[in-house]
């Protein structure tokens, strides 16, 4: 009898316990030029979090999302990355920023070394789509998609003569080329291409030189910061030209830095649909998550970007099974093939990593709100 006892003991011993915790790793802008920013990806991730925990967990394990701040700065982002891939009990990462940021987690290994999931990073670079790289698992279409949709729209309207304002790294330069491309496909070619400083709003030069220039829509491929320096300044010494950013701006800290008078009728591209009036499913399930989980958090591209990004990567989660592993977690987001998050589809396999191509172009109202 005391041997059957010890051996049902070892079998028990021998199989995969469910972890009482899934760690998520979460590294983010929490500081410096892009913490608006970051703060939102947080919460984005934090309100469906916090509720899949009080359904239960997954699998009966409940998901902590840790969370670090590389103020944006590349070399913080690659060790603090490190430091959550040398933890064994991290299955998954989750929603970083930066083109250039994790740019450098490829080209150092950071990544394959540590064999994790990244989902749903706040990027559209497509030095991160191509050429494929199987860690990285994208729920945003790429620049290259977005600027293509805005010289669509701008050429429609008869404008021709465009310029580029820039954030001079990985990410400006993605978005640049992004917009070359579009052009030449329309036989145009950019008037000028003016750049910044990374983590700066020192954009009088890129002013000058685009002011100067006398182009019809000046595109900008910048963060919130600089993006409400150039518009303002822009505004301020006469520019009249028809201006759009990228999807990385927050609205509502251009309006706040730029001035409503001049923020008006900028443009801004989107990768995700319209998060203010909850038509869809998903959307109507994340204004019921904020109001439970932040009441004081305001409706935003961003949190509602990532709050899709959690949804993707708890499915992904669940059918990890009860002992997750980071392995299992890649094999499980490859099984999500033409996924519904909510009247949004999304999917990816083997062999794509990009789950949408969804944009759309909105505009800053008289009232300082998006309007479609």
């Amino acid at each position: 009898m005391a041997t059957a006892m010890v051996l049902a003991w070892g079998a028990a011993l021998a199989l995969p316990l469910a972890a009482a915790e899934i760690v998520v790793g979460q590294v983010a802008p929490l500081s410096g030029v892009l913490a608006s920013t970051g703060a939102q990806m947080v919460l984005g991730g934090k309100i469906y979090f916090d509720w899949v925990n009080a359904q239960g967990g997954i699998h009966g394990a409940t998901v902590r999302q840790e969370v670090l701040d590389d103020a944006y700065q590349v070399a913080d982002t690659v060790k603090l990355t490190r430091a959550l891939l040398a933890r064994p009990e991290v299955v998954a990462l989750y929603g970083f920023a930066g083109t250039a940021n994790i740019t450098q987690l490829l080209a150092d290994g950071v990544l394959e070394q540590g064999g994790a999931a990244l989902v749903a990073p706040y990027t559209g670079g497509e030095s991160l789509r191509s050429p494929f790289n199987p860690w990285i698992f994208h729920v945003r279409a790429g620049y290259a998609d977005e600027a293509e949709h805005m010289v669509q729209q701008l050429t429609t309207l008869g404008m021709a003569r465009v310029a580029v304002m820039y954030q001079d790294d990985g990410f400006g330069k993605a978005g640049l080329a992004g917009v070359q491309a579009a052009l030449a496909k329309r036989n145009l070619s950019l008037v000028v291409a003016a750049g910044y400083e990374r983590n700066t709003d020192q954009v009088d030069e890129a002013v000058k030189a685009i002011q100067g220039a006398d182009v019809q829509a000046v595109i900008m491929i910048a963060v919130n910061k600089p993006a409400a320096a150039f518009i303002r300044r822009y505004r301020e010494w006469g520019g009249g030209a028809q201006l759009y950013n990228i999807s990385v701006a927050d609205p509502a800290e251009i309006v706040k830095i730029a001035g409503l008078k001049n923020a008006h009728g900028l443009g801004i591209s989107q990768v995700v649909p319209y998060p203010y009036r909850p038509q869809l499913p998903a959307v109507r399930e994340y204004h019921a998550l904020l109001k439970q989980y932040a009441p004081g958090a305001e409706v935003s591209y961003t949190s509602f970007e990532q709050f899709l990004g959690a949804k993707v990567l708890v499915e992904a989660l669940r059918r990890a099974g009860p002992a997750p592993s980071r392995a299992k977690v890649v094999k499980a987001l490859e099984s999500l093939q033409n996924y519904d998050l909510g009247g949004i589809a999304l999917g990816y396999s083997p062999t794509n990593r990009v789950g949408s191509r969804f944009v759309e172009v909105t505009v800053i109202g008289s009232n300082g709100r998006l309007m479609k």
